[in-house]
């Protein structure tokens, strides 16, 4: 059997604060295999974005393991492209050396990364704005930027924390619908973190519900509709049905730790 593209076993977070350790992740046990495109949901809280730093080596763990391909993970990679709600681009730079920027510090080559960068601007569709500062961009096209820089080095994984959650509706479907693209095309590991339960049925393999009270994974759905998704999807009984399902479950993990407090 082959391993896991990710794979995280019993693992622990305590966060320390004056009061003593808070446990904020609770014997996580999650597998990703490799092209599949996972989704985290929950209320705030839950430890998702915790969990996300962990696997991009932005943060440590207290107990388990944590392996890509059989191997410990230990800090962060260029394995791991990682996207956040914030674009976290550089203001100097225009679209195009910030996805440059990031190829020169993964050892690409000077002509090889802006060859390499160009390709990604095309990408993602930002050819017309390749020459463009951050502050002349919409929020819609910085996230293209920062999602094009994670991909420009080829990583083997995709992290991505609510990256289209401070856009607008019509933006976020836009974004939703170029990740579905970029993703079916070129096929990579993806681990996304979101709020949004329709979001995570839409561009979804398999959903993974956490509780808090401390994080941990309470339900797990998989997401059979098929592929090539497309808008028109989120009509369709089968999408309304998993997306009920999974807000109960969320909602049933809300109401068992407010019992218990």
């Amino acid at each position: 059997m082959t391993e896991p593209k990710l794979a995280i076993t019993s693992l622990h977070n305590w966060f320390s604060t004056k009061k003593g350790p808070i446990h904020v992740l609770n014997d996580i046990n999650l597998a990703l295999t490799d092209n599949e495109f996972v989704s985290l949901v929950g209320t705030s809280g839950c430890g998702k974005s915790t969990l996300l730093s962990i696997v991009a080596g932005l943060q440590d763990f207290d107990a388990g393991a944590l392996l890509s391909d059989g191997a410990p993970l230990t800090g962060p990679g260029l394995d791991r492209g990682v996207v956040f709600q914030s674009y976290t681009l550089l203001p100097w730079l225009t679209a195009q050396e910030n996805v440059e920027f990031a190829l020169k510090a993964a050892g690409y080559k000077r002509r090889e990364c802006r060859d390499v960068a160009r390709q990604h601007i095309e990408l993602v569709k930002l050819e017309r704005f390749a020459d463009a500062y951050p502050s002349q961009l919409s929020g819609g096209m910085k996230q293209r930027v920062a999602i094009a820089r994670a991909l420009s080095y080829r990583p083997k994984m995709l992290l991505m924390d609510e990256p289209f959650g401070a856009l607008d509706a019509l933006t976020r479907h836009q974004m939703q619908e170029l990740l579905t693209r970029i993703w079916e095309e070129h096929r990579l590991t993806v681990l996304f973190v979101t709020h949004d339960v329709e979001e995570a049925v839409y561009l979804s393999d398999r959903i993974e519900v956490m509780s808090i009270g401390p994080g941990r994974i309470r339900e797990t759905f998989s997401v059979g509709l098929p592929r090539p998704r497309h808008p028109g999807m989120a009509a369709t009984a089968e999408f309304i049905d998993l997306q009920r399902r999974v807000i109960a479950s969320i909602r049933e993990g809300s109401i068992r730790v407010a019992s218990e407090v």
